[in-house]
């Protein structure tokens, strides 16, 4: 979460945003959308359920909790109004329904899902790690769709909601990872969502710890690049917010790689073509 402060100022100073004040969600939303003895751990700071992302519970990580998860739904609403719109957070695409898990706390994804019932929302999920939180709930909300590509899969579920699609290396051919994404983008044509949720993680790239598919910083940016022209042409309102990323110090390695999506986004939207 240390991340995000600074790659909004960074955003902001690159002229690609204009920030707003989501507040905090509404809990009944999260005790809606996850079980309630959990989101009542989490909320209180008691027991061991409290701690179950591998934070180390704290009443500011509350607050900031609560500020994300009301930043998706704000994010969507904007993106329904203007066509795209981002949530300076992570989507907390681990998350299950009764826990957290993998430092996701409250599936932001899901909420979305959740707060517009009679809106298909479709998650396109580009992180290092598969989105196997979103999957579980793709079983409950009918009006979620879950694609997920990545690098590492932690035998998420599959279901004609759920798709996940694991690669090796990209190395220097990005035509497996290209690949992909079409085949997300024809999912996209047959179910017609009415959102689109992109997670843009930064831990595909070469030199984050945890990643293991060795995307270069110009291969991401040619990933977001194409999803968001996707989006546009199709003119499917996008949200996106930031996935995983591990990379220190963050100012220097970490900020230009999240930096880089809002470019893609604002040259996709923003500038003349």
């Amino acid at each position: 979460m240390k991340k995000l402060a600074p790659v909004a100022r960074a955003a902001e100073a690159a002229g690609c945003v204009t920030l707003h004040d989501p507040g905090l969600i509404d809990r009944d939303k999260l005790r809606t959308l996850h079980d309630p003895n959990y989101v009542r751990a989490f909320i209180t700071g008691k027991g061991d359920l409290a701690s179950s992302q591998g934070w180390e519970w704290t009443a500011k990580i509350r607050t900031g909790v609560l500020a994300i998860n009301a930043g998706q739904i704000v994010g969507a609403g904007l993106a329904m109004k203007h066509g795209i719109a981002a949530n300076v957070a992570q989507g907390f695409h681990h998350a299950q329904p009764e826990r957290g898990r993998y430092f996701c706390t409250f599936n932001g994804l899901a909420l979305v899902a959740q707060e517009f019932p009679e809106m298909r929302i479709f998650v396109l999920d580009c992180d290092e790690h598969c989105g196997d939180g979103t999957a579980e709930f793709t079983e409950r909300l009918p009006n979620l769709f879950n694609f997920s590509i990545n690098g590492s899969n932690w035998e998420m579920l599959e279901n004609e909601r759920s798709i996940c699609r694991t690669l090796k290396k990209v190395k220097k051919d990005f035509t497996p990872y290209r690949n992909a994404l079409e085949e997300a983008f024809q999912t996209i044509r047959s179910w017609k969502p009415d959102l689109i949720i992109y997670q843009a993680g930064a831990d595909p790239h070469a030199e984050d710890p945890l990643g293991t598919l060795g995307m270069t910083t110009e291969q991401l940016l040619e990933r977001d690049r194409i999803v968001f022209r996707f989006c546009k042409s199709k003119g499917i309102p996008v949200l996106f917010v930031l996935a995983g990323g591990y990379q220190t110090p963050i100012e220097e390695k970490l900020v230009p790689l999240h930096l880089n999506t809002f470019k893609a986004a604002y040259e996709a939207y923003c500038l003349p073509t």
